[in-house]
């Protein structure tokens, strides 16, 4: 009862804040700069450590660490996304000062997929708990696939859900400031911007699909799963400004990430046979992500240096 009534709490902070966002924030359109980036995503998570503190004083230390390393796994896969808005910003020319109101209305819509997925989840483990296996195997397969560099990118020239988009909404051909609808010739139609929007709830989703199932690699308990993937996908929209003119500098970060999912996967298909402390687990995890960066850094001054000829 009592893990009901936070959660409630929760919402309606999450609420308060992105409402703070909208009507402050996101007063005045206008294109989001490094600087400003940067100060986002200190604020959210300074906000996650702090609810981190506040889990470790009320249902321990233990809890508390769960939190961090859910909310850190979460955070971390969400690299994927920025790639994905990266693409979906440059092939359809959305301005800078508009993105942000796309990922707004986007990572608000994904907070209800995802409450609904993670409520789901939790059903079907309570009720089949052998259901673990099958994200275990899940998982295993995506970092495979993901390390063969055969996953399933978007591409707007080839997507057919976009072109599903295109051939049945009312679609206008330019935009509109940073409106999702205009009035054109007494019809409504939706802007470009709309349709991107549409584009990065549904893409969201289908990488729900991965990082749900690794957060329940680590814990089982519906109040930090919830909490722990809200955090870090209200952090996402600064993140994508932080980190846009940055991701093409960690070309191995995608292998990390492969390597880190079937990591969880395997750990989840041994749970009943073997117990991997979370130590353990979160050291592993960390000892990738240093790796996968360090080794791109290293690539990417190789290349400068042959580049100048040196």
């Amino acid at each position: 009862m009592l893990d009901q009534n936070w959660f409630w709490i929760f919402n309606a902070v999450v609420i308060v804040l992105l409402a703070a966002d909208l009507l402050i924030l996101q007063r005045k359109a206008h294109e989001v700069k490094a600087g400003e980036a940067a100060l986002l995503v200190a604020f959210w998570v300074s906000l996650s450590m702090g609810f981190a503190v506040w889990i470790g004083s009320t249902r321990g230390p233990a809890d508390a660490t769960t939190f961090l390393f859910a909310y850190g796994i979460e955070y971390l896969l969400s690299v994927d996304n920025i790639f994905v808005f990266i693409l979906l910003f440059t092939h359809f020319k959305v301005p800078a000062v508009s993105q942000h109101r796309v990922l707004f209305w986007g990572i608000l819509g994904a907070i209800v997929l995802r409450a609904s997925m993670i409520g789901a989840g939790v059903a079907l483990l309570e009720r089949f708990h052998w259901i673990i296996h099958v994200f275990g195997l899940f998982l295993v397969y995506t970092g495979i696939k993901m390390g063969l560099g055969k996953e399933e990118g978007v591409d707007p020239d080839k997507s057919a859900l976009i072109r599903f988009f295109r051939r049945f909404l009312p679609l206008s051909t330019d935009y509109n400031g940073a409106r999702f609808t205009v009035r054109e010739g007494g019809r409504l139609l939706l802007t470009p911007l709309a349709l991107v929007l549409l584009v990065v709830e549904t893409t969201d989703l289908i990488f729900a699909v991965d990082s749900i199932p690794a957060v329940f690699g680590i814990t089982t308990d519906p109040f930090l799963v919830y909490t722990s993937n809200i955090c870090a996908v209200l952090g996402l929209r600064s993140l994508y400004f932080l980190l846009a003119r940055m991701m093409t500098s960690f070309e191995y970060l995608k292998y990390g990430l492969a390597a880190i999912l079937t990591f969880i996967g395997v750990k989840m298909l041994l749970s009943h046979y073997l117990h991997i402390p979370r130590e353990i687990s979160m050291g592993t995890v960390v000892g990738i992500l240093v790796i996968s960066v360090v080794v791109s850094l290293i690539a990417r001054r190789r290349k400068a240096a042959e580049a100048n000829g040196e």
